[in-house]
């Protein structure tokens, strides 16, 4: 140990000095999913009022120049000095770390926030904030710097400056020197948040208003009917049965369950869990006990049912990927002390809560499939479906082995892999067409990139059982090439690529292809997304010579300014429309889309899964209607090269 080591440099940070000193600690990051974090954690306050029976509407509002306000009609934080402290209670829960009303049970048995960091950090991370409260029919105010209270708080004109007569408004502008990338919220990123927690919190109206625009726009969230309309969304674009979701809730022991879930016609699962409100991604004890339950109930129904079990083997079983195949469904519960655990700290680890939720589901759903035999019948029949194909694929996929001697599809042929072999260095680009494969074999640096070519007419996924997909020619190649299996079998930890590249086109077949592909992935392998490991290449749209000088240009704004900068008109310039990658050689290709250091990408990222799916399901699946419907919306957006 160095001899000037000692208690002088042991620092001790006050207040909310270590929010603002790591935030990333505190929010999880200070781009923009932090900086929406921060709404989130003020409305979880109202949340919290709501869910404790005080409040029934709350508003957020983005103002002008990135400011946010959002007010509730709640019993408002108290403003007295708190007996302890020596301050009010309004300065203690805005400047200090855990404190709060939900810590004391007599206050909130429920409570979201305590999951979240709460609006002191809000507070810590606002250039300045405003606070105003509604209590004992007067109105009480307080600004603060960075955290910093700029005064004490004090009793204003009660007709200032809110639009409910009792409860809180926290108004704020996040500090531009913490959320240096952006302060800028986005409307749909906020809204689909707020629109989870009306499904949620059934009966409460979560006003949402943008007054950015010229014409301000105002949505209000409020479904009377809870998480059954949550399935019901889920489920907008396909045929369901039964026609209504089912739907139980009960309490035991302090814990307070609501199920709700409806099957589609389609093969892909989609089961959502909370907790406090909180969306649980990793699952945990709540989502096992679910699990375990329907998959009970399902092989309970099978047993009964010779006519179905001679579709399958003997011996054979319903697994849980087979009853949870084309099922939407919403498992949301209340637990007054959650225990979080998982890398994100988004799975649930009360062991008491996996026997409850698996009871009520298995006792519930028992009873409702007896008294409602045709449906039963219905999904029955769908879930041996499931089965057989599932177990078609596994006969499929091991005489397949024993033929090749290979494990799990091998190397395909078509690709031209690269000669690194950690992950986190390689990529692969996925090329439609031999013509645009072979001048990205020639273009690319083979140490770090592979080229897989793909071509042909690529295979729907939406409308599609996992025994086709993993039997179809064009998709056996990437699926092998990717090394990570598929469905049950898929394990990250295998991917041989992070960074999985889609190069198509810049036309309307190429973005098909493209759509096709990402229907793939978010279906079948969405943790690929998740990871951040698909990329969108963004080869240009033109190529300018003018004086023996080139430029490669991405659309037509960039077009315009290079022909002003040139200071010459078309008739002078020469200007190359590329129609395809296979117009370009490997040295253009390689210099305009696939060298790290100059080449543009998207990354594919997943903010909201539920729509997602929805737009997902629209476009790619059978029901003409909603797409129909989806493309008359959204004609007016659209971008074509006719």
């Amino acid at each position: 140990m160095s001899a000037d080591y000692s208690a002088t440099n042991i620092q001790v940070l006050k207040g909310l000095e270590a929010v603002r000193l790591r935030p990333g600690m505190y929010i999880g990051s200070t781009g923009p999913e932090g900086l929406h974090h921060l709404v989130y954690e003020v409305v979880d306050n109202s949340i919290d009022e709501a869910m404790a029976g005080h409040c029934d509407t709350i508003l957020v509002v983005l103002e002008k120049n990135d400011v946010v306000r959002v007010e509730d009609n709640g019993r408002g934080i108290p403003v007295d000095i708190h007996p302890e402290e020596g301050i009010s209670a309004l300065e203690l829960v805005l400047t200090r770390l855990h404190a709060g009303g939900k810590f004391d049970k007599g206050s909130y048995k429920i409570s979201g926030g305590l999951h979240g960091v709460g609006v002191s950090c809000v507070n810590a991370l606002s250039g300045w904030l405003e606070a105003t409260v509604n209590l004992g029919g007067k109105k009480y105010f307080q600004r603060y710097h960075q955290g910093a209270p700029e005064e004490t708080v004090k009793e204003i004109d009660p007709a200032a400056g809110t639009e409910f007569q009792h409860g809180t408004q926290i108004r704020w502008l996040a500090d531009a020197s913490i959320f240096t990338e952006t302060t800028a919220y986005n409307f749909d990123v906020v809204a689909t948040r707020l629109r989870e927690l009306a499904f949620l919190n059934k009966g409460i109206s979560i006003v949402f208003r943008d007054e950015r625009l010229s014409a301000p726009k105002e949505v209000t969230f409020k479904f009377e009917g809870g998480i059954t309309q949550f399935v019901a969304y889920l489920n907008e674009t396909r045929n369901c049965i039964p026609a209504e979701p089912f739907f139980v809730e009960a309490e035991k022991d302090g814990v307070a369950t609501e199920v709700a879930l409806q099957y589609n016609d389609g093969y892909i699962e989609n089961v959502l869990s909370f907790v406090n409100d909180i969306k649980t991604k990793e699952g945990g004890t709540h989502l096992e006990g679910f699990k375990t339950a329907l998959t009970r109930v399902m092989n309970e129904l099978l047993k009964n049912n010779p006519k179905l079990q001679k579709k399958l083997d003997k011996e054979e079983k319903l697994a849980g990927e087979d009853v949870r195949a084309g099922l939407a469904a919403v498992l949301s519960i209340k637990v007054p002390e959650p225990q979080f655990e998982g890398q994100t700290k988004t799975k649930l680890g009360n062991t008491e809560v996996r026997g409850i939720v698996d009871t009520l589901v298995n006792e519930q759903l028992t009873r409702f499939f007896e008294q409602n035999p045709k449906v039963a019948e219905k999904v029955l029949e769908k879930c041996v479906g499931e089965a057989a194909a599932r177990i078609a694929a596994r006969k499929a996929k091991e005489a397949t082995r024993r033929k090749s001697g290979l494990d799990s599809f091998g190397l395909p042929g078509k690709l031209s892999d690269c000669s690194v072999k950690d992950p986190a260095r390689c990529e692969v680009y996925i090329v439609e067409g031999d013509s645009a494969g072979g001048s990205a074999k020639k273009g690319r640096d083979s140490k770090i990139q592979a080229i897989l070519p793909l071509w042909g007419k690529m295979l729907n996924v939406e409308k599609t059982r996992l025994d086709k997909v993993i039997n179809n020619d064009k998709l056996q190649p990437l699926i092998a090439s990717l090394g990570t299996g598929i469905g049950g079998e898929f394990n990250i930890s295998k991917v041989r690529y992070h960074k999985i590249i889609i190069m198509a086109d810049a036309d309307v077949d190429g973005s098909h292809i493209r759509t096709l592909l990402l229907t793939f992935f978010f279906r079948y392998m969405p943790e690929l997304i998740e990871h951040g490991y698909v990329y969108l290449a963004m080869p240009p749209l033109f190529k300018i010579a003018f004086n023996k000088k080139e430029w490669y240009v991405y659309n037509d704004d960039e077009l315009n300014t290079v022909m002003k900068e040139i200071g010459r008109d078309k008739e002078s310039v020469a200007v190359q429309r590329y129609k395809g990658l296979g117009e370009m050689d490997g040295i253009q290709l390689w210099d305009t889309t696939m060298n790290p250091a100059r080449r543009k990408m998207k990354r594919v990222t997943l903010p909201d899964v539920v729509e997602a799916d929805r737009i997902f399901s629209t476009l790619m699946g059978e029901e003409v209607e909603p797409r129909r419907k989806f493309i008359e919306e959204n004609a007016v957006y659209a971008n074509l090269d006719v």
